[in-house]
């Protein structure tokens, strides 16, 4: 529909008053209980007398003193504001190489003694104690790319791809609270083509779906009446809460302009239509209404609930029972909320757990576009590309949709395979035909994400495997470690003397690589985990030899003395650390529901957690449960003003 200069301001003046929510976009005021203040004293004593000295002994003088910060850590502010959320991740970094002794280095001199290191990893554990009772920052959020397609089909009944113009979304990106002027107008562009779809030309004849939402044409003197009825009623399914008063009112002038501007009835309701679709309050979750109340902490009111789970465990909109729940105030009850909870889990609508959430944990969701080397894997086409992606994708739904072990990632006897992907696993005989179909495994290398192709692929260059990119993986998107980024001065092993290295394999070569002192200290606990899954190819076919034709040696050994010499006994390491495992996919699944980073009191909200999941073996659908009914999930701050 054509836009007029007015109507473009009056769009404007919908879009624009996003600012309006700023003070609840980006709460960061400390509020509720404290602590108990003996905890809160017992770690601030453990600080002042062994922390503070031990980081000016072993560790300021290259992260701190004299503007040095190396790896980016800086403990010359840090030791100022220790509990700071902005300082968690350095935190963990340090906690991580002092427990594993990367750091101090080892040609630093004078090193800590067990105890010390111990009392400092003690300490980094009890940091959260420092934090008040707090469900953290607030965020009113846009909805990402997948949402907002998923939810105009809710609405219309659209392809979700109508929305496929718009750039896709950065991780975090989804939770921006701006638009860009050309975000704007393709916003805009998606409203006219679902209008177009749905109501049919503006100039055509009324369609049976026009008339549904808007009824007939009233009678001379009701019309503005029946618009705001109409209005009322759309947007409470558009901003998945009733609006406010000022809210259809803003509507309504949409609709005066239009009338003024001599459109009929219908076009004129046309155009308020496209109002609510470009609005702030149905492109981004909000709450119902802004809380008065002295209080600087509040229950999320129902409808913002039911957002909040629907959006977590489906990526779209409430639906009619979500909503009904929402009207009559119940949701938030914690037997219909669990109800709830196991219904949304149960439909089939919860694979967007896994697009949403599981592809970006484990890296799978780059598969589509990561680049092979087509002459060395001619193998990879973009069927296999999908058999790889719905591999993975199927045994995660399984891992929930049968409340699994969270261990059962990493050790589990059965996958998902097609005639496609059976090949990389040597089943081309037994598996045929396109269809996914679970296949039990008799090799124990086998099973779990780490035997996976679409896993193995994109922890890979694109013409060889990469034990470091492996190593990496497994520490951090496995069991929750944080390891420091490689110094931007070190080369590559393209980079070696090719002739010297001609006769040697990836893992000799890598092996002369941690030569060079820069980078023994982390290598030497991550290039263990990839040389054990060195086995597996740049694609995931098992394998004996290595590129240069020398025999693949997958044996280490970890820190603390654990043993391994395939990956089958790696595996076992790695699944017998089911608290770190456990903890760590908690932590990213909270962050990911809550849509920010975890800081502060969410690490005693985790602390509970494992508790709760420890007695039910770690389950996921209890996982998923425990995060629904979660302080943080549940509470919200509110404006600062409105605190005392």
């Amino acid at each position: 529909m054509f836009l007029t200069p007015n109507f473009r301001l009056v769009v404007s003046a919908i879009i624009v008053p996003i600012a309006s929510f700023v003070p609840l976009l980006s709460l960061t005021a400390s509020a509720g209980e404290a602590q108990p203040d003996v905890r809160r004293t017992e770690v601030n004593e453990t600080f002042r007398k062994k922390v503070v000295p031990f980081l000016k002994t072993y560790c300021m003088d290259c992260h701190g003193n004299n503007n040095k910060r190396k790896g980016g850590i800086d403990f010359a502010k840090m030791v100022q504001r220790p509990a700071d959320g902005r300082f968690r991740s350095a935190w963990q970094v340090s906690l991580a190489q002092v427990r594993e002794r990367s750091m101090p280095p080892e040609d630093a001199g004078k090193q800590p003694t067990d105890a010390e290191r111990r009392e400092f990893v003690e300490w980094v554990g009890m940091i959260k104690y420092l934090s008040p009772v707090d469900p953290g920052p607030f965020v009113i959020r846009r909805l990402t790319k997948v949402e907002f397609g998923n939810t105009l089909n809710d609405l219309f009944g659209v392809d979700p791809a109508i929305v496929a113009e718009l750039p896709d979304d950065v991780p975090g990106e989804g939770y921006l609270n701006t638009f860009s002027p050309l975000q704007t107008e393709q916003y805009l562009a998606i409203a006219n083509a679902v209008l177009d779809r749905v109501l049919g030309p503006k100039d055509g004849p009324p369609t049976e779906i026009q008339k549904k939402l808007f009824g007939e044409t009233p009678q001379d003197g009701k019309a503005r009446d029946a618009a705001k009825t109409v209005a009322r009623t759309q947007a409470r399914r558009a901003f998945r809460r009733p609006a406010t008063d000022e809210e259809v009112e803003t509507l309504l002038r949409v609709f005066d302009l239009a009338q003024a501007n001599k459109l009929t009835y219908p076009a004129s309701l046309r155009l308020m239509l496209k109002a609510i679709l470009v609005s702030p309050q149905f492109l981004f979750i909000t709450p119902a209404k802004v809380v008065e109340a002295d209080k600087s902490i509040v229950p999320l009111d129902d409808y913002q609930l039911a957002s909040r789970l629907s959006y977590f465990l489906w990526a779209t909109m409430p639906d009619t029972e979500l909503a009904d729940l929402a009207d009559k105030g119940k949701l938030h009850e914690p037997e219909v909320l669990r109800g709830q909870v196991k219904r949304l889990l149960a439909d089939r609508r919860s694979r967007a757990l896994f697009d949403g959430f599981g592809s970006q944990w484990l890296g799978v969701g780059t598969l589509k576009a990561k680049p092979f080397d087509a002459k060395k894997f001619p193998q990879v086409t973009p069927a296999m590309r999908t058999a790889m992606y719905d591999e993975v994708r199927l045994f995660f739904d399984s891992i929930v949709q049968e409340n699994r072990s969270v261990v059962s990632f990493v050790d589990s006897d059965y996958t998902f395979l097609n005639g496609t992907l059976a090949p990389l696993y040597g089943l081309e005989k037994t598996v045929t035909g396109p269809e996914m179909r679970r296949v039990k495994l008799a090799d124990a290398n086998r099973g779990g994400i780490l035997g996976m192709p679409g896993v193995l692929a994109v922890t890979s260059f694109p013409e060889r495997t990469s034990p470091v990119k492996r190593g990496v993986w497994v520490l951090e998107q496995v069991l929750g470690q944080h390891i420091p980024p490689a110094p931007a001065n070190v080369p590559t092993l393209e980079k070696q003397n090719q002739k010297q290295v001609a006769n040697l394999t990836l893992r000799q070569r890598t092996e002369l690589h941690r030569k060079n002192p820069t980078c023994a200290n982390c290598h030497k606990v991550l290039d263990p985990i990839g040389f054990g899954l060195e086995n597996f190819d740049a694609i995931g076919r098992w394998r004996d030899k290595d590129d240069s034709g020398g025999p693949i040696d997958a044996a280490g050994e970890l820190p603390g003395g654990k043993q391994f010499s395939s990956p089958k006994e790696l595996k076992g390491i790695v699944a017998g650390r089911k608290e770190e495992l456990a903890r760590n996919l908690t932590e990213k699944l909270l962050a990911y529901a809550l849509c920010r980073q975890l800081e502060g009191y969410d690490e005693i909200v985790v602390d509970g957690l494992m508790e709760r999941l420890a007695r039910d073996k770690y389950g996921m659908q209890t996982l998923v449960m425990e995060i629904v009914t979660s302080y943080p999930f549940l509470n919200r701050q509110v404006a600062i003003t409105n605190a005392k």
